[in-house]
């Protein structure tokens, strides 16, 4: 699974040809070695995003951080 960045503890990754049919543009976020029930980020077209879920149970505040730093870098991203 490639990692996009690192931001502290915690990683933010994606997985090749994730679902049937293929979702929609997502990362992951876990503290520590990824796992298939991290937290989950939709990143939409206009590059804000959505918490589907936050299985990894990132403390609100440090979530917060994260999902700005994910939309500022929101076209790298999406470019992969």
């Amino acid at each position: 699974m490639p990692q996009v960045f690192k931001i502290g503890s915690y990683v933010v990754f994606f997985w090749i040809g994730e679902g049937e049919p293929l979702e929609p543009v997502h990362v992951h976020i876990c503290e520590g070695v990824p796992t298939s029930n991290a937290t989950k980020v939709w990143i939409t077209r206009s590059g804000k995003t959505l918490l589907a879920n936050n299985n990894s149970k990132i403390p609100e505040n440090t979530l917060r951080r994260i999902i700005k730093m994910i939309e500022a870098n929101s076209d790298n991203v999406c470019s992969l």
